[in-house]
Formats: structure tokens, sequence, C-alpha cells
């Protein structure tokens, strides 16, 4: 209902101008109460998840607010994508609203305040509780990507619940290389190594986010190399560089395409991730879901967890706990008694 109220004021300034006064209000909200673990509880890579919705990385990136989005509602919030030094990323505009598609184009390009200005946060809300998630990228002009990548590994090892490596991002010229196989490999191994460096109780899972713009041969291979190294999951996916049939006059930006648009394919990904591993790899899926129903058919096509961003653009942040209530629902109308149970039934 607020959000409702203050949509039309936020939408009365650019995108990104829109986004920063949504964090700033964020940030005056307290973080205290958290998700309790009930009936959508769920295990992943080691870690209780509350409930399996999801904030999505690019919403919150310098980790300014998890404890706000966390007392939302969600079951965990997922901050960055952070990168080594700061960055102040791609020449503005560079994020748009196209509201007659219910969707956004970005090229934002990893702009954040850099390692130090997210640890200096990260530090003061140390030992509070919650799953938070931190999703780490290499800087643009770096002359070396995967020692960016080993070196955020050990800076925020021991911060998160689990980091994800983000390699999918279209904006960062020559990054969706990092998914070639042997690329792959190389980065994981770093990645890998310095998390055993880093100073830690316990070595966080390693996630790994995908792009929905891969050929089936790539699939298998992120599949296979994912089981092989044990990461704890893929996240699929990022946003998509294809444009289907759009009604806004954005619709020729560039940039990584999310949103409504972006559902269908980021549902297949999924399902075709699932097969690639066989069921063996937890999936996150992310891309285009704006409600309980949406949440309910990427966990039945396959995700053990599901991330929001694009559609709290339009819905607000209030959408996670809207999501949670109806997943719920879902579960008990179709005769599950947990989330687990419900994972990949419509393609096993």
């Amino acid at each position: 209902m607020l959000f409702r109220l203050l949509r039309p004021a936020l939408f009365s300034f650019d995108s990104e101008t829109g986004h920063r006064m949504a964090i700033r209000i964020l940030r005056t909200l307290p973080g205290s109460q958290l998700a309790p673990a009930g009936p959508l509880a769920v295990d992943v890579a080691g870690v209780t998840f509350p409930n399996p919705v999801g904030v999505a990385a690019g919403f919150d990136k310098d980790a300014e607010v998890p404890d706000a989005l966390l007392a939302m509602g969600f079951g965990f919030a997922e901050v960055g994508s952070i990168t080594p030094l700061p960055q102040s990323g791609n020449p503005k505009p560079r994020l748009f609203r196209l509201v007659e598609d219910r969707a956004v184009i970005n090229r934002m390009g990893f702009n954040n305040g850099g390692a130090q200005v997210a640890l200096a946060r990260l530090e003061q809300r140390r030992g509070r509780p919650g799953v938070l998630g931190i999703n780490i990228g290499a800087n643009k002009d770096s002359a070396d990507r995967i020692a960016d990548y080993a070196t955020m590994t050990r800076l925020m090892a021991p911060h998160a619940t689990y980091l994800t490596v983000n390699i999918s991002s279209p904006n960062t010229p020559g990054l969706r290389a990092l998914q070639d196989e042997g690329a792959l490999i190389e980065l994981l191994d770093a990645v890998i190594a310095a998390r055993a460096e880093a100073i830690a109780v316990s070595a966080p899972p390693i996630f790994l986010k995908v792009a929905p713009d891969l050929e089936p041969a790539d699939i298998d291979a992120i599949a296979r190399i994912a089981i092989d190294k044990k990461l704890g999951a893929l996240i699929v996916s990022n946003t998509t560089i294809s444009r289907p049939a759009l009604q806004s006059k954005h619709a020729g930006e560039t940039g990584g395409l999310s949103g409504a648009p972006l559902r269908d394919l980021a549902q297949q990904r999924l399902r075709d991730f699932r097969k690639a591993t066989g069921g063996a790899m937890p999936l996150v899926g992310v891309g285009g879901i704006a409600s309980a129903e949406d949440a309910w058919a990427r966990i039945r096509a396959g995700a053990s967890l599901v991330q929001l961003y694009s559609a709290m653009v339009y819905e607000g942040v209030g959408l996670g706990k809207q999501i949670v209530r109806g997943l719920e629902q879902l579960m008990q109308r179709d005769g599950f008694t947990s989330i687990a149970e419900a994972v990949g039934v419509d393609t096993d």
C-alpha cells in the first residue's frame, strides 16, 4: 500500500534516481526482525533459508540495506556486485523502465563503491543473523580479472553466508567469456583456493551466476564443471541481451533486459540446467518472477530458491512477503509438506 502511494513520486524521477531514493527510504527502516523459519524453510548447500524468496544482486550494490530487506520478509538478500576498486560504471543514462512491458534495461557496468566501502558496512553487521549472499565481480579495466575474483573471495568470505561469482553481466566487455570452459575452470580453481585462504569460521558455499544467452554445449559444460568443483548452486539467470517484442520507447536501448519479458527464457534455462545437472546441483531461479505463481512454477521446474529484482520496481519491496504467503498456499494446494518435495517435480 505504501509503495503504491510512493510510486508516482518515484516514477517522476529517472530510473536511477528513483532507485537511490528507494535505498534511502530503506536505510531509515529498522532491520531487526527476520523472516521466521516456517513451512517454507529449505536447505541449500548446507545453509538453512527461512523461505526460498530472496533479493537478487543489483538492488543493493554496496551492502547498504541487507538487514532492512531481510526484515521485509525475504528469506535471504544478495548484495553487490562488488569489485575490488570503486568504479563509476557506464555513462548515464544507463537504467530504463519499460513500463508498458513491466521490464527494465540496464547497462550499469558494475558501478559500486568498491570493496573497502562495502567491507566497512559488512564489518558493522558482523554477527547479525540472516542469510547474506555477496555477489563479487571484476573491475572493468583490470589487467587480471581472475585475480580480482580471488581477491574479492578472500575479502568477502568472512562476511558471507554464500558467495556468488558473477560472470554473466552483459555490461562489462568480455566478462561473459569467463563462462567458456577453460576460463571457467581456471576462475573457479582460483576462487576455491582463495576461499581456503580466507579467515572465516566456515567456508561459505560458492554460487555461480550464469547468463540466459547460452548455447546447449555451454550449458552442458557449465553444469559438468559446477558439479566437478562442488559448487553450492547455480543462479539461473542474469539479464538477457536478446530482445523479444517490446512496446516501450526504450526497447532499443543497449544493455541487459530483465522483468516480465525474460520470464519464459529464464524458465527454460532453468529447465535446461536441471536436465544438464541431473538434479545433482541446487538451482536458484531468477528472471521475470513477479508473483507466487511465477515462483512456484520456477520451483516445480527445479529451483530450490528464487530471487526478485525488476518486479520490485513496479510492486515495491513488499512483493517478497506477498510471494511468501502465496507460496505457502500453493504448496498446501498441491499437497506438498515442504519446498524440497516440490523442487523439479515438473521436470523429473
